[in-house]
């Protein structure tokens, strides 16, 4: 083992730190309504670690960049801006759940979601859930979840926000929002763009990245209407537009593009009567792309699912302490494309949920759930969790599940290659979670262990691939969480970090999974007086395997990335921050051949008025 990886695990096995430390729920006198109450209610013996605004806004818009240096989740990123996969708890990208306002968005002919495709700046709320939860949220959420939150604000309020970013390789960035509330409505619009040349130089090589470039723009608009004090009636809405050209290994090849677009409206009825609460849940997912083989001629090829949710969720609280809720869930998934069969799948579910606090310091949690569809035979899902807060301080959390990924509209029904035996992959996993929280300091240890059977991999057949459920992979892991905060007259510190070990073998090979760092680490240090702020950000990822038999010849080096900012905030309402990334300029790849930036600039203003 290098020197660097074995200084940064003992650094971190003692000094690490879980984002669950950037938890710190603020107390709101005014009315909030969250959009995902299952999250909140029924996720207590699991992680919630919720990223702040100010963590968002410091980082770059895309989804990989904010999750790469504040969780544990490795990405495998194309380049800056290209297609972007997470590896969660040792798992693969379809085994991660993305959720938005209570709604599994996972792209239904990949099985995934391209995090370099999903604008942070346009949520409230982002919350990464390790762990299993497929009971809650359905098909992916193997290796954990991610959570896209929009949550209203229902008191007196006319606000404008805009923040504007710029970098390096001409990189921009801009959102404008307007929230306007009262005590009856609320409501929010927001529109980002986002823009790159993307040519940054290749630091082991004389040659900048070819082909790189990249714009997209994004709308939402989000409304709640108080019809009473029983009724309310909340509409989302989120339009995402996007096109980037696909980088170059060798500059020889012939230049690519890919377009995507991806409508998502939710519309919801809560209804409130005694001890019961019923919402009724009404969404539309629209996702398409396209791909040019050569951008010099208009020829493409694509794909287009149209999904269709209708979700009821009923609440009954038997006491203060003691909550059921019932969800039944119907889903219609219809495909078509230039390589997959025009085909139609339809869905049902049935779960159940029970919560129940003993006393003040015991609580325990049961789940389950049962889907019902001709596409394939679905396994029966459950959690169970407990939570004992055994002393002021210190807090033991026990959850063990069973969780799913089902056959994507690709592995299904491929052209001439689809295979529509398939059957879901399943996961059984627990975990121990250790939390101390004192005053000033907190810090959590939690050990996993996970093992899925029927793992989906394209081999070969004859001179065709074809999908197959061959695989079965073991996964254990250990995550340490700290952090720290100190005031000292208009002095403030602040440091927060991660460290995450994962083993992920195949079972039947014995051979690690393909990138999957054994080891990875970040940290975020800042110190501020009155209005201005600096802070560190620090990445630390480990070797990486490349080849199934793990040869280490192919092996990806491990790395160590620093980024430098510091923010004024002036006036009250106007903010101005500059940031350096990488900042040692060290070269590093997370995918094989596709290097990513040499130290680069970043200016931002945010003016709220």
């Amino acid at each position: 083992m290098k020197a660097v990886q074995l200084s940064s695990i003992l650094i971190f096995l003692f000094l690490g730190g879980s984002i669950w430390a950037q938890d710190s729920t603020a107390i709101l006198l005014r009315e909030v309504e969250v959009s995902d109450h299952l999250l909140k209610d029924f996720s207590k013996t699991q992680n919630i670690n919720t990223l702040s605004d100010s963590i968002i806004k410091r980082n770059q818009s895309f989804l990989t960049s904010l999750l790469n240096y504040n969780s544990l989740i490795y990405f495998k990123e194309n380049g800056l801006g290209g297609a972007s996969s997470p590896s969660f708890r040792g798992t693969t990208a379809s085994q991660t759940a993305v959720v938005w306002n209570g709604i599994n968005i996972n792209s239904q002919l990949l099985g995934q979601t391209d995090f370099n495709t999903i604008n942070s700046l346009g949520f409230n709320s982002i919350i990464v859930k390790p762990g299993g939860g497929s009971v809650l949220y359905g098909s992916g959420a193997i290796g954990g979840s991610i959570h896209l939150n929009t949550d209203l604000y229902y008191y007196k309020k006319f606000e404008k926000e805009v923040f504007l970013k710029y970098g390096s390789f001409n990189t921009f960035e801009g959102r404008f929002q307007t929230k306007l509330a009262s005590e009856k409505y609320s409501l929010q619009i927001g529109f980002s763009q986002m823009s790159s040349d993307n040519d940054y130089k290749w630091l082991k090589k004389n040659r900048r990245n070819l082909n790189g470039e990249f714009q997209n723009y994004s709308f939402s608009t989000n409304f709640g209407f108080k019809i009473n004090q029983k009724n309310t009636v909340k509409f989302f809405s989120n339009v995402f537009d996007g096109e980037r050209h696909f980088s170059l290994v060798l500059p020889t090849e012939i230049p690519t593009k890919y377009s995507n677009y991806n409508v998502r409206n939710l519309l919801e009825w809560q209804a409130d009567f005694n001890k019961f609460t019923s919402r009724l849940k009404v969404a539309h997912l629209h996702e398409a792309y396209k791909y040019f083989p050569n951008i010099k001629n208009d020829f493409y090829t694509f794909g287009k699912v149209e999904t269709f949710i209708v979700k009821h969720d009923l609440a009954y609280a038997i006491s203060d302490k003691m909550k059921l809720n019932s969800v039944l869930d119907f889903t219609q998934n219809k495909g078509d494309g230039s390589d997959i069969l025009n085909k139609k799948r339809q869905i049902g579910s049935a779960s159940l949920l029970f919560s129940h606090l003993i006393g003040n310091n015991f609580l325990y949690e049961i789940t389950a759930r049962k889907e019902i569809t001709e596409n394939y035979e679905s396994p029966f899902l459950f959690s169970l969790g407990t939570k004992q807060n055994a002393t002021d301080y210190y807090t033991i959390k026990l959850n063990a599940s069973k969780s799913f990924r089902i056959p994507t509209f690709n592995d299904l029904y491929w052209l001439g290659s689809g295979n529509t035996d398939l059957k879901p992959e399943t996961s059984l996993q627990a975990e121990l979670i250790n939390e101390f929280n004192f005053k000033n300091f907190g810090f959590s240890v939690t050990g996993f262990y996970n093992s899925v059977e029927d793992m989906l991999r394209w081999i070969p057949s004859g001179s065709v691939w074809r999908p197959q459920n061959t695989d079965e992979v073991e996964i254990f892991g250990l995550e340490t969480g700290f952090f720290y905060k100190k005031s000292l007259g208009d002095h403030h510190f602040q440091i927060n970090g991660n460290y995450g070990y994962t083993s992920s073998r195949d079972k039947k090979l014995d051979k690690y999974l393909i990138y999957v760092p054994n080891h990875k680490a970040n940290a975020h240090i800042s110190y501020s007086k009155k209005q201005l702020a600096i802070y560190v950000d620090y990445l630390f990822v480990g070797e990486v395997y490349t080849r199934s038999d793990n040869n280490a010849r192919y092996n990806l080096d491990a790395y160590q990335v620093y980024n430098l900012g510091a923010d004024y905030t002036f006036r009250t309402n106007y903010m101005l921050g500059i940031k350096v990334q990488n900042l040692l300029d060290t070269h590093y790849e997370s995918v094989e051949n596709r290097p990513l930036p040499g130290r680069n600039f970043m200016m931002y203003l945010n003016i709220k008025f």
